[in-house]
């Protein structure tokens, strides 16, 4: 008999987010635009750069799509991949999931303000460095959280706006660039004699490509999630290869300068080189508008995975309270708000390598929980389900698993020990909170008993 899962996690009666603000929500939750691809050109040379946006998505990006599609209409809940872990392994483990993720999308998000500033100092030059650097952090996270307060569905058609209005600028550069460009530009292995940096290389690659499971957390929040999230998916996997893709081919085609000049920014000299200051400022403006799509579809997601594990009782049940006024759950916005002023003023390579770190490990157990929910639950219903046998699949997930191995194995000492501290946090606060629920100092969910009661075999 086929086992149905009800939506265990609690949603609102308020709008729902449709097709297109979540296709560009999870643009932003990857992506938000080619700026932060040039690290790589640096590191690897026009070549290889230009292989990995092309091959990178199908060995990685459309897996994860994949198993996100899958998993979440099939628990189409707040929590997303929380839920996925703690029905494949239990409590402990989705609990560590929810850790895991947690502190590297607040990583990630750290970075968005970061970049933001080192665009910004190319127009006012008062941001490069000091106080009011600092103070801009600060407000930008500020005033970015609070966007994300007046609620998801504001959230979700602001990201459509920003999305437009930040990916033309990198549009109009590519048009006007096409009869500058010299096709052999794009064979080049980089300049004699200079190092390649796969640290570097690898950390530019993942950072840009991941992400895609954060808005499963969002489930809960979707209209019609079954058949919104896989279209919705796709679209926005097409929507990101193309955003890198075009201003990459365009940009290397046209612009012959010095490797080590491709750092993070490096679009907007580009853009003055192929057609002068205007085109500069109008990429730096649009990249400072992405900086806000992505800081707030992550912090969306983020937050909103804080509400599930509250609904599952593996946090106190404040965690899930929402506002009067905009019906948005304050307390993780608060929480994220205050964890990402700190984490923005770390070096921003340490913040990236970090959220890929975390990352990477949770990764590796949604992909087992992926397959050995396909063993444990073959009758569960799932209204997308990815075309293969679990055969195939063990396969199709070994390939991004052995990237994400990679990864990990050429983290720098200072990430080790971050993610090592913040793994510990993270099974101390297991135990924490069934502490917590012994001796009954806060207030829990109980939807986790019964989750587990419908999952059993019918």
């Amino acid at each position: 008999m086929i086992q149905e899962l009800p939506i265990s996690t609690t949603t609102t009666t308020s709008k729902k987010l449709t097709h297109i603000p979540l296709i560009f929500l999870i643009y932003f939750e990857v992506a938000g635009g080619p700026s932060g691809a040039e690290p790589a050109v640096k590191a690897a040379g026009p070549l290889l750069t230009i292989l990995g946006f092309l091959i990178f998505p199908f060995i990685w990006s459309i897996p994860e799509a994949l198993v996100t599609a899958e998993l979440s209409t099939a628990f189409p809940g707040n929590g997303g991949f929380v839920i996925w872990a703690h029905q494949a392994f239990g409590p402990f483990w989705g609990s560590l999931m929810g850790t895991w993720k947690f502190f590297s999308v607040v990583a990630n998000i750290a970075a968005f303000p970061v970049m933001c500033m080192d665009y910004l100092d190319k127009l006012f030059s008062v941001f490069s460095s000091g106080l009011p650097r600092k103070l801009a952090l600060v407000g930008f996270t500020l005033m970015c959280s609070f966007l994300n307060f007046t609620g998801l569905v504001i959230v979700g058609y602001t990201a459509v706006v920003v999305g437009v209005i930040s990916l033309f600028p990198f549009i109009l550069m590519s048009l006007i660039a096409i009869p500058k460009i010299h096709p052999h530009r794009w064979v080049g292995l980089g300049q004699k004699g200079v190092k390649r940096y796969w640290n570097l290389y690898f950390n530019t690659l993942f950072w840009n490509l991941n992400f895609w499971d954060n808005v499963s957390t969002l489930a809960g929040e979707v209209e019609n999630p079954n058949k919104t999230f896989p279209q919705a998916l796709f679209s926005a996997v097409i929507l990101t290869c193309f955003a890198y893709l075009i201003p990459l081919f365009a940009t290397i085609g046209v612009v012959s300068v010095d490797q080590s000049e491709w750092e993070a920014g490096f679009f907007a000299n580009a853009a003055a080189i192929v057609s002068g200051e205007w085109l500069q400022v109008s990429i730096e403006i649009g990249v400072v508008l992405s900086s806000i799509g992505l800081f707030e579809a992550q912090l969306s997601s983020c937050v909103y995975q804080l509400v599930g594990m509250a609904d599952l009782g593996f946090l106190p049940r404040f965690f899930a309270v929402r506002s009067k006024w905009f019906d948005t759950p304050w307390v993780g916005i608060l929480l994220a708000t205050v964890i990402t002023v700190g984490a923005s003023f770390m070096d921003f390579a340490d913040i990236v390598a970090s959220a890929n770190f975390l990352y990477s490990l949770g990764m590796l157990l949604e992909f087992a929980s992926f397959l050995w929910l396909r063993r444990k639950l073959p009758a569960l219903r799932r209204p997308y389900r990815v075309p293969m046998r679990l055969s195939g699949l063990i396969i199709a997930c070994l390939i991004p698993s052995g990237f994400l191995i990679l990864m990990m194995a050429i983290a720098t000492k200072i990430v080790f020990l971050l993610c090592g501290m913040v793994t510990v946090f993270g099974i101390g606060m297991y135990f924490l909170m069934k502490l917590c629920k012994k001796k009954k100092w806060f207030k829990f969910s109980h939807d986790v008993q019964f989750y587990e009661q419908e999952l059993q075999p019918m």
